[in-house]
């Protein structure tokens, strides 16, 4: 995410302030090894397991894992018609997975002649991440898509006071939030619960991944007869990088003021 979207040096825009420009192409792409074991697991089935996995960064998208052909289980993959094009890769062939009665459709593509200045892409192919049941980081759940190792989460106490409002209702409260900046997002503040009026937020059923923090959970705000849906999120159990955020909330809504000082 770092180097193909804003602000990445990959991202395909002459807005940047270097004293440099990199020539070449608005759209790049960037292979890189990915340095630890990652395994695909789908209907109890390995499907894949490779030590030689390698990150495809690609302007404006995630970096998808490309594994060689060798390390795809495939005996339990299927050709199918579907055949798609890229200009920058070449033209994609697509195959299925099949376990039993399970069958996961066009799940796995690969370039067999890419174009020349995509050569590289040549015996590797991918997976949809939504496809498996499961991916192993090493032996870690890896969630939402593997980690990007140019994109960073770092998270600071702050002793700035933060005050979370709606209208004039006062939502929270707190001098001891801590502050999240994270790679391309802008700052976030996550408060104690201690600090928030807990009576005023309604849990909801919305739950988003994030591989750097884990799983959220989404609170809607309730005042008198007004309820604002999802206006917090907070991660109650997060992954062991993200540890500090436990029992935190944070808030985001255009109908909510958030003041720093």
């Amino acid at each position: 995410m770092t180097l193909t979207r804003l602000p990445g040096p990959l991202a395909g825009t002459d807005d940047l302030l270097t004293n440099y420009r990199i020539d070449g192409p608005k759209h790049r792409l960037l292979m890189q090894p990915f340095p630890r074991r990652v395994r695909a697991e789908f209907a109890g089935e390995t499907v894949l397991d490779t030590r030689d996995g390698v990150l495809v960064h690609e302007t404006g998208l995630l970096p998808q894992l490309y594994v060689p052909e060798a390390d795809l289980r495939t005996d339990l993959l299927e050709a199918t018609d579907l055949h798609t094009h890229c200009p920058f890769k070449g033209d994609a062939s697509y195959r299925s997975i099949r376990v039993g009665d399970r069958v996961a459709e066009n799940a796995v593509w690969h370039y067999p002649e890419p174009i020349s200045s995509a050569s590289w892409l040549s015996g590797y192919a991918a997976l949809y991440w939504s496809a498996p049941d499961r991916w192993l980081d090493e032996d870690d759940e890896a969630v939402g898509h593997l980690p990007d190792p140019f994109h960073r989460v770092d998270i600071r106490a702050t002793s700035s006071r933060v005050r979370v409002l709606a209208g004039d209702v006062v939502v929270a409260d707190s001098t001891r939030a801590l502050l999240l900046s994270e790679t391309g997002l802008p700052n976030r503040y996550y408060l104690p619960a201690e600090d928030v009026r807990e009576e005023l937020l309604v849990p909801t059923e919305t739950r988003t991944v994030c591989p750097y923090k884990g799983w959220a959970s989404y609170w809607s705000l309730r005042t008198g007869d007004t309820e604002i849906a999802d206006v917090a999120w907070g991660y109650q159990e997060p992954l062991d990088e993200s540890a500090r955020l436990r029992g935190y909330r944070s808030f985001l809504h255009d109908e909510l003021t958030t003041e720093v000082s």
